[in-house]
């Protein structure tokens, strides 16, 4: 997908923050781009816009191609803007696992919380954990 960037359990995945197997491969699009059809591959989509979808982009090389992947605190924020899609669980165990790993800070996940408007869900967890 020329536009899309990895995201949510499939991120978490390849950050090592979940032991979920993906039974997807989630991606994150344009909120104006078409669906791609893909033969032999589930995919999970969610769409977005603007800073929610190019904040926290980071580049890793799969099998020599370069894929666009969001980096461990915007997926955190990620997960906990789509629990519907992925389980509040999910999210609480990345976030756990991040944070005591020191994947990344508090500050750097609030930041991207506050990016994807769930800034008020994730503090409380983010200052029980500190």
């Amino acid at each position: 997908m020329p536009n899309g960037v990895v995201s949510l359990v499939s991120a978490l995945r390849h950050h090592g923050l979940t032991t979920q197997l993906p039974r997807a491969v989630w991606m994150t699009i344009p909120h104006k781009a078409r669906m791609p059809t893909l033969q032999g591959l589930r995919l999970g989509v969610v769409r977005a816009t603007g800073e929610v979808m190019t904040a926290g982009v980071e580049h890793t090389r799969i099998e020599g191609v370069d894929v666009p992947i969001y980096g461990v605190a915007k997926t955190i924020a990620d997960c906990f803007k789509h629990r519907r899609h992925v389980g509040e669980d999910v999210a609480i165990e990345a976030l756990r696992d991040a944070l005591r790993e020191r994947k990344t800070t508090p500050s750097e996940i609030l930041k991207y919380a506050a990016i994807d408007r769930v800034a008020r869900r994730v503090e409380p967890y983010v200052r029980a954990m500190q």
